[in-house]
């Protein structure tokens, strides 16, 4: 657990295997924050940080329609296509059986964090620790 991520109310996980159907299982909000992507094969690994949602400067959040789940199913990784086809390509190419997704709300009503902000503060922490990024994640 990453101390950046404590505290935010609005959180949750799901798991996905190569089997399943990533727009059935994600269970992600439509809000803005960020999602944390664990292969959990022997060890909980940090593949993978991603993030959704830009504050104007008004201070007003800019999202896409969908927020996290569709940042999740439907972004772009790997290839010109989404993630609910490129993620269970990946998995099988990398032999990952299982990923677990953990995702926050960053900003919305209660709280008002960057969620680019998270996303950058645990890549840094990751950066620390292990002299490079999550294998999934390509640059920051």
């Amino acid at each position: 657990m990453y101390k950046e991520l404590e505290g935010f109310k609005v959180k949750n996980q799901f798991s996905l295997t190569t089997e399943d159907n990533l727009e059935e299982v994600c269970n992600a909000s439509e809000g803005s924050g960020v999602f944390l992507v664990y292969d959990v094969a022997e060890e909980k690994e940090l593949i993978m940080v991603g993030s959704t949602g830009t504050i104007q400067n008004d201070g007003t959040l800019k999202t896409k329609n969908g927020g996290l789940y569709d940042k999740i199913v439907n972004g772009h990784q790997f290839a010109k296509t989404g993630r609910k086809y490129s993620w269970p390509a990946q998995m099988k190419k990398e032999a990952i059986s299982r990923l677990e997704v953990v995702w926050y709300e960053t900003y919305n009503g209660d709280t008002k964090v960057i969620p680019t902000f998270v996303e950058a503060q645990v890549l840094q922490n990751f950066l620390n620790k292990n002299n490079k990024l999550p294998r999934w994640n390509v640059a920051f």
